[in-house]
């Protein structure tokens, strides 16, 4: 099942920022922004998880909604230390490819559910 998939790679990604945060502190003394992704990185699952939740299947899409906001502002917090030059792209190629993959999922997944309950109003 595609949720059960994007909730394991939701969580491998969390450990990989978990860990990524910690090189952060430990090699670059690098506090401020590294929170910053430790703490979204981290809600992508968070909210993916939450989504199995959901009261309906509109509360789903929210739910899928907010890890997306999430993913993206992780994107976001990768790209300013890139372009600040805290580390190269190298250095985060692999959390961008799966970062960039986890969107994917959850753009196919709130597409699909929107396509459902759109059929079952009958719109």
């Amino acid at each position: 099942m595609r949720e059960s998939i994007l909730a394991n790679k939701t969580v491998d990604f969390a450990v990989r920022i978990v860990r990524f945060y910690q090189y952060l502190c430990k090699e670059k003394k690098e506090y401020v922004l590294s929170k910053q992704i430790l703490r979204s990185g981290t809600s992508i699952g968070a909210n993916v998880r939450e989504s199995r939740n959901a009261q309906s299947k509109a509360d789903f899409i929210n739910k899928l909604n907010v890890a997306l906001k999430e993913a993206d502002e992780t994107q976001y917090w990768l790209e300013i230390m890139e372009r600040a030059e805290i580390i190269d792209f190298k250095q985060i190629e692999r959390l961008h490819n799966n970062l960039n993959e986890i969107i994917s999922i959850l753009v196919s997944s709130i597409k699909t559910v929107k396509k459902k309950l759109k059929a079952e109003s009958g719109e």
